[in-house]
């Protein structure tokens, strides 16, 4: 059984797993090149703009409180797909995303970075849209190569006060903060997410600190705040895990309505 408490002391640090040749592989990316692969959504809404194919991937080496997907925590397993499976299948609902385009989520996508890239790059071949959905967590394992590949990145910031930070994932907040400043100095357009919980992410410096740093940035299209929900819930006792917000109600629209305030105080307008 995995422990949301596993991570405070490193249980998450994949890179200390046992080798996966997938993951491990130097190949260049390819349309043979495999990744593995969770779900598969044709016409997503809500991760990024218009409509869009959303590739969930497995694994992820933070332990989300909130999580909805627990099931995809940690090293990846399970099915595999090749870029060019996905850029087959893609292909087929090119006419309806006109407005949209694919996105590449999780689970962590950048625990499979040669993946995203082989099918980053044949998205683009065919001239669409690309947006990587990410906590930012493991951003140094994504190149140059493929962020110029990436129309826009998806980038969850869910605290801004480091211990809170590791409360809610088990994992630091710096590597994110890292890649946000890596994104703005290269110009890759971004969204921001922060996930609103009553209890755990509400505080008002965590929220200040989160707008102040957001504030700071300058290719920043769109910053959202998520209601905390628990969909998930089910998940967790399916896979073993604990699910400790069992008590947590969902935030009120006044408490999503003094949130916005928040960031609006230091700038920063949210959607």
């Amino acid at each position: 059984m995995i422990s949301p408490c596993d991570c405070l002391s490193g249980a998450c640090d994949i890179d200390d797993d046992i080798a996966d040749p997938v993951l491990e592989s130097k190949a260049a990316p390819s349309r043979e090149t495999r990744g593995y692969v969770e779900t598969v959504e044709t016409c997503g809404a809500v991760d990024g703009p218009g409509l869009r194919y959303v590739v969930f991937t497995r694994g992820c080496p933070l332990r989300c409180q909130y999580c909805h997907n627990p099931e995809t925590q940690g090293r990846p397993k399970g099915d595999l797909m090749s870029a060019g499976e996905v850029l087959d299948d893609l292909a087929r609902y090119r006419a309806f995303l006109r407005n949209g385009g694919i996105t590449i989520s999780g689970g962590e996508p950048l625990l499979q970075p040669n993946f995203v890239h082989a099918v980053f790059q044949g998205a683009r071949e065919a001239g669409i849209h690309t947006a990587l959905d990410t906590s930012g967590f493991l951003g140094a394992k994504a190149s140059d190569e493929l962020l110029d590949l990436t129309d826009l990145v998806l980038l969850d910031i869910k605290s801004g006060i480091p211990w809170t930070y590791r409360k809610v994932t088990g994992v630091q907040l710096s590597p994110t903060l890292d890649f946000a400043r890596r994104l703005d100095a290269r110009g890759n357009r971004m969204w921001i997410r922060f996930v609103l919980v009553p209890g755990l992410t509400d505080g008002e410096s965590n929220i200040r600190r989160v707008a102040n740093f957001v504030a700071e940035l300058d290719c920043v299209d769109r910053v959202e705040i998520l209601p905390f929900h628990k969909m998930g819930e089910t998940k967790y006792s399916r896979a073993r895990i604990p699910y400790l917000l069992g008590d947590t109600p969902e935030p009120s629209p006044d408490d999503i309505r003094h949130a916005r305030e928040l960031f609006a105080a230091e700038g920063v307008t949210t959607a």
